[in-house]
């Protein structure tokens, strides 16, 4: 898999973010409806990623700059986004690729922490998560009250 930076409102990260709504629509029964600035994802306090089979787009992942408030975010933590990828790619690594490839930018863009949410409908995301060194942390963001919402942080440096 090839990972390119490409801007928020490319036409594969486009493409690719409304894939993954219809898996949030599908697993929790509504879209993702956590506010999503464009510019919070250009360089330098943020980056979108997508990889990419023989010039098809198949994963997705993002990260934005976060330096507060506490006890959430702290300065130099980076809140990663819509790691996705497509059905047909699944179970090839693609997803951890993509993982360590925005904790290597965050990190060559100065950042320090790794921080994010998602939830019990997304097993394997958990677990990817967690094999990865990930550790669950507070709550934060529009869903950090519901039941089902997992969230999980990472010291980069």
């Amino acid at each position: 898999m090839e990972i390119r930076a490409v801007a928020y409102d490319h036409p594969d990260a486009t493409k690719l973010m409304a894939e993954v709504q219809l898996e949030y629509v599908r697993r929790y029964g509504s879209e993702d409806s956590t506010p999503m600035d464009p510019a919070q994802f250009a360089p330098p306090r943020g980056l979108f990623l997508v990889g990419y089979l023989d010039d098809v787009p198949v994963a997705s992942g993002a990260w934005r700059a976060h330096d507060g408030p506490a006890p959430a975010f702290g300065p130099g933590d980076v809140e990663l986004k819509r790691m996705y990828v497509v059905e047909s790619a699944r179970g090839k690594g693609f997803a951890r690729a993509m993982l360590a490839e925005l904790e290597r930018t965050a990190v060559a863009a100065g950042r320090r922490r790794a921080v994010l949410e998602t939830g019990t409908e997304q097993p394997e995301a958990i677990a990817l998560y967690r094999s990865s060194g990930y550790t669950e942390i507070p709550g934060f963001g529009v869903y950090k009250d519901e039941p089902d919402n997992r969230c999980f942080g990472k010291n980069l440096v």
